[in-house]
């Protein structure tokens, strides 16, 4: 069973506004006040990008490697709203946005579930969540992590496939930026936010899991944690991801929140990525953290036994954002991310190295 995986996709602000149907542009932030300004700051970077682009341009050549590469179902971090609300939330700095109208946008890329345990997915109110998952599951979508009461938020998003079914679990940290006031209850909405990130509270989750989980499914657990920034792998991060591997509670760990990649680990045959790092954005043309390469990412593609759930081989293909646009990333890039992975795996007993299809990386553990 082959997955892909990345970081946070972010279809809001400025990727919106090149889109078919552009949301109102106005911003709350302490220098930008309109989301038009992020287009033009990227245009300022790279060139012309022009307005009112096809549904799929925000993808670029991801498009291409997701068909050659045919994965059996796609799992992405949607780090964005997708609402007209105006409940833009008080003392938040940013606020993210895509318009009902470009949901197609996350159809073109053959999604089947967008992770929403993020801390973004309310930055527009309640009826912006709303909103939210109304338009995702209007277009075929499915979500996990969040919805209109504690139980829905906590749901697995369920993929069928022939050969066995995928449980995507999803759940959000403090430590990422999501405000306590956002965890679901018993009779509102929310996000499914973790308790801590205690090995009780992994213990819970993997109880959780056993309940619902058949023979021949393969588990995600997708999580929201930590900070934008740094390589370091925080040891409560570690020990909690390796409780939910040996607890029967997820064959794969897919965390994200961190705007760069992060090292990978594999434990006991599962692995765990602690941070795909940002996928799709518009902070091209913002200086700072220049050392992280946030222009940079990876589409991760690990292929599980079916039946064990173990790892048998990992693939990564190099993306760069540019023009508001995924592309292949440059050699340069690439070996930046084969470089930095592999000293970032070498405490954790991976390895990358060039794999045989071309320009793509393979794990090595």
């Amino acid at each position: 069973m082959k997955l892909f995986l990345c970081g946070d996709v972010m279809t809001g602000r400025g990727i919106d506004q090149v889109l078919p149907h552009p949301s109102r542009p106005q911003l709350f932030e302490s220098w930008v006040k309109s989301a038009v300004e992020y287009v033009a700051l990227a245009e300022r970077s790279a060139g012309p990008i022009g307005r009112g682009q096809d549904f799929g341009y925000p993808w670029g050549d991801a498009l291409a490697v997701l068909a050659q590469q045919r994965p059996d179902a796609r799992i992405v971090n949607l780090e964005t709203a997708v609402t007209t609300s105006e409940d833009a939330q008080p003392g938040k700095g940013i606020h993210y946005r895509m318009h009902p109208g470009n949901v197609p946008c996350l159809a073109r890329a053959a999604i089947d579930c967008c992770v929403l345990a993020n801390n973004h997915v309310l930055d527009w109110g309640h009826a912006g969540l709303a909103q939210t998952l109304a338009s995702l599951h209007g277009a075929g979508l499915r979500t996990a992590g969040a919805g209109g009461n504690a139980q829905e938020a906590a749901a697995p998003a369920v993929i069928a496939l022939p050969q066995g079914r995928v449980l995507v679990f999803a759940f959000a940290d403090e430590s990422s930026g999501v405000p306590r006031g956002w965890a679901a209850g018993r009779t509102h909405g929310g996000v499914n936010l973790l308790e801590s990130l205690s090995l009780h509270t992994a213990d819970g989750i993997c109880r959780a899991v056993a309940a619902q989980r058949k023979p021949g499914d393969v588990v995600v657990v997708s999580l929201h944690w930590g900070g934008n920034w740094g390589f370091e792998i925080p040891p409560e991060h570690s020990a909690f991801a390796r409780r939910l591997l040996d607890g029967g509670g997820a064959d794969i760990v897919h965390g994200h929140s961190s705007h760069h990649v992060k090292g990978i680990e594999v434990h006991g045959g599962k692995p765990i990525l602690y941070g795909c790092g940002d996928f799709l954005n518009d902070y091209e043309g913002i200086g700072g953290y220049g050392e992280f390469r946030g222009e940079l990412s990876l589409m991760y593609f690990p292929e599980l036994d079916a039946a064990t759930g173990k790892l048998q081989r990992l693939q990564a293909v190099p993306m760069r954002t540019r023009r508001l646009r995924l592309e292949r990333a440059p050699a340069e890039g690439a070996a930046w991310l084969r470089t930095t992975l592999d000293r970032e795996g070498r405490a954790l007993g991976t390895r990358v190295v060039a794999a045989d299809d071309g320009g793509a990386l393979a794990l090595a553990w």
